[in-house]
């Protein structure tokens, strides 16, 4: 126990000692970014390369065309990959490593801006490089101060806060985001309520004068709980829940059906605009205690109903 809290503490220690160096060449390294018109290049060796490849694939889930290149790939072959336009993100903590020294030549050559982490800023990779983060840590979290942990936590972690810093800057939203990761829960929490609101003859629907039979029939037949109340130019006045329809059946057995819609229905119903996120539409019902909403364009125009199954179907959380 005590040893896993040693560990945490140091790697705690080494992420927030990074926040007083946050300055001008963390600003450098964020325009770099912004203006790259090819890809973001990272590369390492090792465990930083593992940490190269983290900090590429979050840069590109956030907007920001990114890719690994192996040191010791690239220079039997794989420097094809590189091309006018990259910006190269290399990561060393001895800013010595050879594998990536051997790249320097290459990267000045094409011109491609590079942007190193560094443990050592005094290094040769740190002396070529156009922008310097100093990545230093005091200790490692490894008993011998040997393994790779506390720095590679810090490297990582500031390779976050360039990426997050980047995605801010360029303006990224949600929107972007549900783009780019169209599968799993995360995609699905990230849809908007037109992907899965009920649209067209699926939508329980009666005119404002259907007889509550039809208005039954309706709820029956759709099978989401409630119907839509709609005038003759289809604008949307009220609904009817299968709730409503236990009250009046409580109040009045006998008369329930020689009423209307429109003497039943409840007015001003709850909607939702169909380009609002899917989790929107579920902390709604939540907040309002039902489990459907009428959707309208954004003309406020009535277009769909999405139900809390549709959402809960998607396995969204």
């Amino acid at each position: 126990m005590e040893s896993g809290k040693k560990v945490l503490q140091i790697e705690a220690n080494a992420i927030l000692n990074l926040i007083p160096r946050l300055g001008e060449s963390f600003e450098k390294a964020v325009d770099l970014l912004v203006g790259c018109r090819g890809r973001v290049v990272t590369t390492g060796m090792g465990k930083s390369g593992i940490v190269c490849k983290k900090v590429a694939a979050t840069l590109a889930s956030m907007g920001t065309p990114a890719l690994f290149l192996h040191p010791a790939e690239a220079i039997h072959g794989d420097l094809g990959m590189l091309m006018s336009g990259d910006v190269v993100l290399a990561l060393s903590n001895s800013g010595e490593t050879a594998e990536l020294i051997s790249l320097l030549a290459t990267i000045k050559r094409l011109g491609l801006p590079l942007i190193s982490f560094v443990g050592n800023t005094n290094s040769t990779i740190a002396r070529n490089s156009d922008v310097v983060l100093d990545v230093s840590v005091d200790q490692e979290a490894c008993s011998f101060g040997l393994a790779p942990t506390a720095s590679t936590t810090a490297a990582l972690a500031l390779g976050d806060a360039l990426a997050v810093t980047v995605s801010e800057k360029k303006g990224f939203r949600p929107e972007d985001f549900a783009r780019l990761h169209p599968g799993g829960r995360l995609g699905k929490r990230l849809m908007q309520v037109k992907e899965l609101m009920h649209t067209g003859d699926a939508i329980p629907r009666v005119g404002v004068n259907a007889g509550m039979d039809e208005v039954i029939y309706e709820m029956s037949r759709k099978g989401l709980g409630i119907t839509s109340v709609v005038d003759s130019e289809e604008r949307l006045v009220g609904v009817i829940s299968d709730g409503d329809l236990r009250r009046l059946l409580q109040k009045n057995r006998e008369t329930v059906l020689s009423l209307t819609a429109g003497e039943c229905l409840t007015p001003n119903p709850v909607t939702i605009c169909e380009d609002e996120l899917a989790t929107r539409a579920l902390n709604l019902l939540e907040q309002r205690k039902i489990t459907s909403l009428m959707v309208t364009d954004k003309n406020g125009q009535f277009v769909g109903v999405v139900h809390l199954h549709d959402l809960w179907g998607t396995e969204m959380f």
